[in-house]
Order: C-alpha cells, then structure tokens, then sequence
C-alpha cells in the first residue's frame, strides 16, 4: 500500500526503507534501542510490516509491527526525523497504519511509549485493562558495550 500526501509518501513497501536511515535512528536517537546494532535492525524489519514515511527519496519517518497478522500485532519502532516534528505525519502514519488490511479485525494491539499517549489515544489506545495478566522480561541495557 502507498499513499502519497503533499510532498510525503507513507508506504509499507520493504523494498523502500532505508535501513541505515532506521538505524542510525535506533542507535543514537531512540530511548528505546540506543545502541541496537545493525543485523539486528535488518532482521527486525525483514521479519515485520514496516512502514516508512518518505519525502524525496528521503526516509523521515518509520513504524514497526510485529504481528502475526491474525490475532495480534504490537507497534514499535516508532519515529519522525527531528526535523520533520510537529507537522502532523505521525498522525497521518498512524491513520495509514490502522486502516491497512493486514492490521483489521485483530484481538490485541499492543504498544509501549514514554511520551506518546496522546497521539496513540486518539487511534483507540488505552492503558492495560488488566496489567495483572501480563507479564514481561526486560533485558536492561543489553545493546550497551560490556565492559
């Protein structure tokens, strides 16, 4: 799918991401993947429905679902480059995101933020209904160099 919007295309093409672009991203910018390293970017997408948001030929934005296109699907990975902030894309990322048909008619969607409730709040998100039934294992720092 591809839609294209004043001078932006949102696209779910894998064939268009540039993965260096996602990684540099992840590695320095994000609070969540600092230090990522590049196999592991490149699995990540090739094994997800990625979508990119792209003006001139230039990645700006990207968001990662892990699904199994059935019953659940957990957004990731999400980002706009700094300088395309406050424009709305993450907006219309999203409006693109959950209208595509391999995210329709599932049981769960799932998503963790720092400080984006209020984008994902207004696409239907809310805090866990019941967190006592999940559980998580969280491997602190794990991209960091050991020492």
């Amino acid at each position: 799918m591809e839609i294209k919007e004043s001078e932006f295309i949102y696209s779910d093409d894998h064939n268009l991401i540039d993965v260096a672009a996602v990684h540099r991203y992840l590695s320095t910018e994000s609070y969540w993947a600092k230090g990522i390293p590049l196999e592991i970017v490149r699995r990540a997408i090739a094994n997800s429905l990625c979508f990119g948001i792209y003006q001139a030929n230039q990645q700006v934005g990207f968001a990662r679902w892990v699904t199994d296109r059935a019953t659940f699907a957990y957004l990731c990975d999400v980002y706009i480059a700094q300088e395309f902030r406050g424009i709305g894309l993450s907006k219309k990322l999203m409006s693109f995101m959950m209208f595509h048909p391999d995210l329709q008619g599932l049981r769960t969607y799932f998503l963790g933020t720092l400080d984006a409730h209020g984008l994902y709040e207004q696409f239907g998100f809310k805090a866990l209904a019941h967190p006592e039934r999940r559980m998580e294992i969280v491997v602190q720092d794990i991209y960091s160099e050991k020492s």
